[in-house]
């Protein structure tokens, strides 16, 4: 699929048809644009990332779809060589956002009142929200674990929408299955995906 004179963003797309030559699908890159087969490859890997926490929701009542779960998959499959696609800066940006989610709800005396009871401005989840996302930014920063989709986990958390300690444990539980995903379907397209973190910055391609 590389050849001389080749794009960057069509460059971007060989681990797609490395995949495709694995699953013996090659064939589609003969019949749609380089772009297009790389639209329905992050799009399958949306389903199917979605569709298996959903199900694993379904039966066993718990929390594992939640919605910066979205652009955490999207980040890991649209620029798996990003450092904040990482599964250390995965995992790291969404525990500080658990935690402090967790904290600012509980310090602010937001958790007094349920989600969606006060029908005007609760001063107290306004200022949880605040406090929760500017934690989460600063902590990101210091600790080098930059995932931009946590900044959502922490006010889901913050704001009271899903706060049960419980319920974070199994967030952070399904955030290990969607990078354990991203480490096999990523690895199976060649590219240079790691178990933690990249010992050095990777090759763009």
């Amino acid at each position: 699929m590389r050849v001389e004179g080749t794009s960057t963003s069509d460059r971007r797309t060989e681990h797609v048809a490395v995949l495709l030559g694995r699953l013996r699908l090659a064939w589609l890159l003969d019949h749609f644009p380089p772009r297009v087969v790389w639209a329905i490859y992050v799009g399958v890997n949306g389903f199917l990332t979605i569709a298996l926490l959903a199900l694993l929701a379904v039966v066993t009542g718990s929390p594992f779809v939640f919605p910066s779960l979205g652009p955490t998959a999207y980040l890991l499959f649209i620029a798996p060589l990003a450092e904040n696609s990482s599964p250390r800066n995965t995992i790291l940006g969404h525990a500080i956002g658990l935690a402090c989610g967790y904290a600012a709800y509980s310090l602010t005396g937001a958790a007094n009142l349920p989600f969606g009871v006060h029908p005007g401005v609760y001063w107290p989840r306004i200022l949880a929200a605040a406090l929760s996302l500017s934690a989460t930014g600063a902590l990101m920063v210091l600790m080098r674990a930059d995932h931009p989709p946590a900044g959502a986990t922490t006010l889901i958390v913050s704001l009271g929408i899903i706060s049960k300690p419980k319920a974070l444990v199994i967030i952070e539980v399904a955030v290990f299955l969607l990078v354990a995903q991203a480490i096999v379907i990523n690895r199976l397209a060649g590219l240079p995906y790691p178990l933690w973190r990249y010992s050095e910055k990777p090759n763009p391609r």
